[in-house]
């Protein structure tokens, strides 16, 4: 419910179509023109309170729902970019025809090899950390990353009580799909270790222009950079 106080009913506001406006009439007893303005559906305990010298009593306040003076109009903002959304002269080889997971390498693929350098430099320095640590895991590829994601997503469709519930091998759970994509450490060193910068960047934290989001920042500008490159906005609304 949208509420505006007199002075700006009494003015010319701006017409918005397909919004209801309502008045708001709240008058003191000090006002010259609070006896005239005061509801006559004020209730006789209302108008019976007592004030202090010097002191302001709010009196009863009606609400008055009102009509837009303008019709509800529809505005349409027609799509007049590429195939897949795409501005017309960026990657050429997307088409009408082309599969979805070509359409997420457009914006992602930088991110996936962001997330392997990472990850792979995060493990390494929490290996140099150990003075008897455990045989290393290989490096997190690419190939794997993707797995890793896909895994991920996949796990939306059929929910478990715990992570590691996806390769158990009890009849009621069991859910082939996991272990023959990736074993369980394998996927679980990955969560483990993932990074989308390198920690030993770390600003000062004192500084008065401190990036709180320093450990995000450069996923977040390629993304940037990517949607304004390459995708064609739309928008169909109401107002």
């Amino acid at each position: 419910m949208t509420v505006s106080n007199t002075s700006a009913v009494e003015g010319d506001p701006e017409c918005v179509p397909g919004v209801s406006h309502t008045q708001l009439y709240c008058q003191t007893a000090s006002s010259p023109e609070s006896s005239s303005s005061i509801s006559s559906s004020a209730s006789d305990e209302d108008e019976a309170v007592e004030s202090l010298p010097g002191e302001q009593t709010q009196q009863a306040v009606t609400l008055q729902w009102t009509s837009p003076s303008c019709p509800q109009t529809s505005v349409e903002h027609t799509y007049t970019g590429g195939p897949r959304r795409k501005k017309d002269n960026e990657a050429s080889h997307i088409n009408d025809g082309s599969s979805p997971l070509s359409v997420f390498l457009l914006y992602f693929a930088e991110i996936i090899t962001l997330l392997v350098v990472e990850t792979n430099h995060y493990y390494r320095d929490y290996l140099d950390r150990l003075d008897d640590g455990p045989c290393p895991d290989p490096d997190v590829t690419e190939a794997k990353m993707f797995v890793f994601l896909a895994s991920t997503i996949q796990m939306g469709h059929g929910v478990r009580d715990k992570l590691t519930d996806y390769w158990s091998t009890l009849d009621q759970v069991y859910t082939p799909f996991y272990g023959t994509m990736m074993n369980q450490d394998r996927y679980l060193h990955i969560p483990d270790n993932i990074h989308f910068t390198d920690n030993r960047n770390e600003r000062d934290r004192t500084d008065e222009n401190f990036d709180r989001l320093w450990k995000i920042r450069d996923l977040f500008e390629i993304l940037n950079d990517k949607f304004f490159q390459i995708l064609q906005p739309f928008r169909k609304s109401g107002c």
